[in-house]
């Protein structure tokens, strides 16, 4: 079976991808309220909130030769149910955010490597971009993915 991490940690690379999509959501005027926030259901890899809007967001990080369709094959309806419990959790330790129109994202990073260079200013889906010490790429975000 093909791996799908690269010769560095894979927490280390997610952790990357991660940073990817919560810049570039702040880019589209989100504001990041948490990230890899924990409960007893799991973790929740970026919260994000923009006006009355907010976004519970999965980010999937993978290198070549995956074996999960790029991480979409891991947002099975069990983890689907985990993260939907765990955005519960969320509102309630969070009171003041229970009337905002929530939503679950899923966002789809490419590692293409490891890269040294600077990261640009501006982050664009589909264009690799250096960050965290590796070569990334936005390839989709998934709005409304799964209710």
């Amino acid at each position: 079976m093909p791996s799908y991490q690269t010769s560095s940690s894979p927490g280390r690379s997610g952790a990357a991808g991660e940073e990817l999509v919560a810049r570039w959501l702040q880019q589209q005027g989100w504001e990041v309220l948490h990230r890899r926030w924990r409960c007893r259901w799991g973790e929740l890899d970026i919260v994000a909130r923009r006006d009355r809007d907010l976004a519970f967001v999965e980010v999937k990080t993978r290198s070549r030769g995956n074996w999960d369709r790029g991480g979409l094959d891991a947002i099975d309806g069990k983890k689907q149910e985990k993260t939907i419990l765990a955005a519960r959790s969320f509102l309630g330790a969070t009171p003041e955010l229970a009337e905002c129109c929530c939503r679950f994202d899923v966002a789809i990073v490419a590692n293409l490597g490891r890269d040294r260079a600077s990261t640009p200013p501006t982050i664009a889906l589909g264009e690799p971009i250096p960050l965290c010490g590796y070569r990334l790429v936005l390839k989709d975000y998934i709005e409304s993915a799964f209710s």
